[in-house]
């Protein structure tokens, strides 16, 4: 029981009773009839007390105790009952003692609804207040109802506002159209007919080509009785909109169609909305499907420790087939399509999920056997785990970036061999001028020492015989690498070959002092090859085994036949070769010894022609030995040749050489030394030859000497040898001249090529004084 007024919580006020009265305590009939109700009371002892609780809050019933003033009660009630907030409140007089001080009338006026007199019945009062505080309640629940049902409404409405949507409703039987501003306003209906124009009058709005299915929409619905839905468009002043339209059929008793029901949203930013969607989709799938790199979506794959572990495929454009070699991906996961995928791609797509952070890398799929150049990026916010994966296939670039890098390494390699070989070369020149200098300034000093001269001759002529052979093997190597080495095969006996490489090399053989062993075989082993470039092979081999073996060393060559092949074995116990040089000794001008064995000469080109040479004959030759200062094997196999060799013909006793008859000989070389030692080498032998340094003055001194014989070089500048050919055989008168080429080249193509510009004749430079003297005997 509560008996001040702070005793009734503000949530419990609409179930109190308020007892105004200003005796101090609350009569006891209301206490217990409070209790029986279940309500709380609140007693206030003062007009202004009641006044402030009433306007403070609700009661369910206001009880005004008489307290011997007459007016002070008619004062309360009818401040209870002006009070706005109580104005419905019930309120009961009671107390009052019999006869009344007033008169029933004036407490009915004032505002009250019973009067209970002395001596109080528990029982009435009891009644009544239950009656008027059930009253009290159900009046409450009635507003609070209304008060929800407007609340509600306003939602409604402001739900219908926000979303724009319009109401309409439409009595078929009439054919009267009720519809709300918006309705009437999106379809040009005047305000004073919504709610009496006909159907015909809205779809006047519509356009013409949507009238016809948007009836036969609701004519469906309505036979059917079931929802309309259309979406058609309406005229404006601003064109055309478009609008969506919902609704459903009512329904009589008999089941017959009264009226439609429904509401109509303008959709046209939505349709726009949803076009520019379709729009942006048809341009992102026109992106998606025509750019050349590999594209795919996927969705990462985690496992229970949330580590990444596999992904799969939603999404690929038509080049990712392409790319990958992957078909029909799209549903798989790369582990269902490559088993064996490196882990490193599912971690960085599962960081990429992770963080959210896009990564560019490039990097190998084994499994898939390519390279890849990756740029991935995730999706959506950082609770997706799907990813967009732009991707190239660079195996190729990769490929070529390799073989670049190795052709740059090999110039590089070709470049240091060029210049190793460039600063041989010099010293590989040095060495024979050395002595041929000093020996042209002994023989200037004592010219008359004739035994000392004759001895300087033949150091020289040796030399100069090296100085040949060294331009001679540059020739052979420039014709090789231009494919212009014909072979001139013929029936050959494998030691006939073999004792004529011996007897070229044994002078550098003896001045090293090695031991040298020869095993030939018994029967002989017939070749199809070129005597002369087979003899090179071997003397090659045995040179450079005699360069590096140390002075003293023993070197062996063994011939033998195996099976259709006969195999010559050239063997050293010199400085040995290490494993991996086996096949760098054949490379162009490479000289792996030289650390082991400096000063042991050559120009690293003897054994690249050897396998050239070989090769050329349809042999192979390889290079053994068990590491440096372990020596050395050099094995060329050759193919044997279908049949012996027959015995060479008797050597016939050649005829002695004709004497040469003194001629004219016209001598034209821009190189005023060689022209001049040329022209002084003719004149010993007992001919005229006067001398031209080019060929205009060439041309100019032929009429008037009309030489036998024009020595012509090739290479000058300005007007070169073939030129003054061409020159000489355009003119009849000159017909008997015969021209003599003079040149450093000295290969079948070079002598086609000269023959075809009109020469006799092609002499190599240097030319000997026999090869002259034949040349001159056999024109004149």
């Amino acid at each position: 029981m509560l008996n001040n007024s702070n005793d009734c919580p503000d949530s419990l006020t609409s179930s109190c009773i308020l007892f105004i009265c200003t005796h101090a305590t609350v009569d006891p009939a209301v206490t217990d009839v409070a209790r029986e109700l279940g309500r709380a009371v609140v007693h206030a002892t003062s007009l202004d007390d009641g006044l402030a609780q009433v306007q403070r809050r609700d009661f369910a019933l206001v009880l005004v105790g008489y307290a011997g003033d007459p007016d002070g009660m008619l004062a309360v009630v009818s401040a209870v009952r002006s009070n706005a907030r109580s104005s419905l409140t019930p309120v009961v007089a009671m107390g009052l003692p019999l006869p009344l001080p007033m008169p029933h009338e004036a407490l009915y006026d004032a505002g009250v609804i019973a009067v209970l007199t002395e001596p109080l019945s528990p029982t009435i009062l009891r009644a009544k207040a239950r009656f008027y505080t059930a009253a009290f309640d159900t009046q409450i629940e009635r507003r609070r109802a209304e008060a929800a049902l407007d609340d509600t409404s306003r939602r409604l409405a402001r739900i219908i506002e926000a979303a724009e949507l319009g109401i309409w409703w439409w009595d078929i039987e009439a054919d009267r159209v009720e519809a709300d501003e918006r309705v009437a306003h999106l379809f040009g209906v005047p305000h004073h007919e919504r709610s009496s124009a006909p159907l015909a009058r809205y779809l006047a709005a519509i356009h013409p080509d949507d009238v016809e299915s948007m009836q036969a929409e609701i004519g469906t619905a309505i036979a059917a009785r079931s929802a309309y839905a259309a979406t058609y468009r309406i005229r404006l002043p601003g064109g055309w909109r478009w609008v969506m339209a919902r609704g459903h059929v009512d329904t009589d008793g008999d089941g017959l169609a009264t009226a439609v029901r429904g509401v109509i949203i303008d959709a046209t930013r939505q349709l726009e909305a949803e076009q520019q969607l379709h729009a942006s989709e048809e341009r992102y799938r026109t992106v998606f499907n025509s750019i050349d790199e590999g594209l795919c979506v996927i969705d990462m794959l985690f496992d229970a420790d949330g580590a990444p572990c596999d992904f799969r495929f939603i999404e690929t454009n038509p080049a990712f087939i392409k790319h990958t070699g992957l078909v029909d991906a799209v549903g798989k996961t790369m582990r269902d399509m490559v088993p064996d995928h490196e882990q490193h791609w599912f971690d960085i797509y599962g960081r990429v999920a992770s963080t959210g952070e896009p990564v560019r890398f490039e990097n190998e799929a084994k499994g898939l056997s390519r390279w890849f150049d990756v740029y991935a990026t995730r999706l959506g916010g950082p609770l997706t785990h799907r990813l967009a994966v732009l991707f190239t296939d660079v195996t190729e670039r990769r490929r070529s970036d390799a073989a670049l890098r190795q052709m740059a390494a090999d110039l590089s390699e070709a470049n240091r061999l060029k210049t190793e070989f460039l600063a041989t070369l010099a010293h590989e020149l040095r060495n024979p001028l050395a002595p041929i200098r000093s020996g042209l300034q002994f023989i200037r000093r004592t010219p008359g020492d004739a035994d000392a001269v004759s001895r300087v001759h033949e150091i020289m002529g040796r030399q100069l015989d090296h100085l040949v052979l060294l331009v001679d093997d540059l020739l052979d190597v420039a014709r090789i690498q231009r494919g212009q080495v014909e072979l001139r095969c013929e029936p050959v006996e494998l030691a006939t070959v073999v004792n004529a490489a011996i007897e070229t090399s044994m002078p550098l053989l003896q001045a090293a002092r090695h031991s040298f062993d020869v095993h030939l075989p018994a029967l002989p082993l017939p070749l199809l090859a070129d005597p002369t470039r087979l003899t090179q092979v071997i003397s090659n081999l045995l040179n450079n085994a005699a360069r590096y073996t140390p002075k003293g060393g023993r070197i062996a060559l063994c011939a033998e036949r195996n099976g259709d092949e006969a195999v010559i074995t050239v063997t050293d116990n010199g400085i040995g070769i290490a494993p991996d040089a086996l096949e760098a000794v054949f490379r162009m001008f490479t000289q792996v010894g030289q650390a082991q064995q400096p000063g042991s000469g050559g120009l690293g080109i003897g054994l690249s022609l050897v396998r050239s040479l070989v090769e050329l004959h349809g042999g192979s030759v390889r290079a053994d030995s068990a590491g440096t200062n372990a020596g050395s094997r050099f094995t060329v196999r050759l193919p044997l040749a279908g049949g012996l060799v027959g015995a060479a013909p008797p050597a016939t006793q050649a005829a002695p050489a004709g004497v040469v008859s003194p001629c004219s000989v016209l001598v034209v070389d821009d190189n005023r030394d060689a022209a001049e030692t040329l022209a002084a080498l003719l004149s010993m032998l007992g001919h005229s030859a006067p001398v031209a340094n080019d060929g205009r003055q060439a041309l100019r001194m032929l009429p008037m000497l009309m030489p036998d014989v024009v020595f012509l070089d090739l290479g000058m500048p300005g007007m070169s040898g073939y030129e003054v050919a061409s020159a000489i055989r355009a003119e009849a008168r000159y017909a008997a001249v015969r021209l003599v080429a003079l040149t450093g080249w000295g290969g079948a193509a070079d002598r086609e090529r000269t023959a075809q510009a009109g020469f006799d004749a092609h002499l190599t430079k240097p030319a000997t004084v026999e090869a002259i003297e034949d040349l001159l005997r056999h024109m004149t």
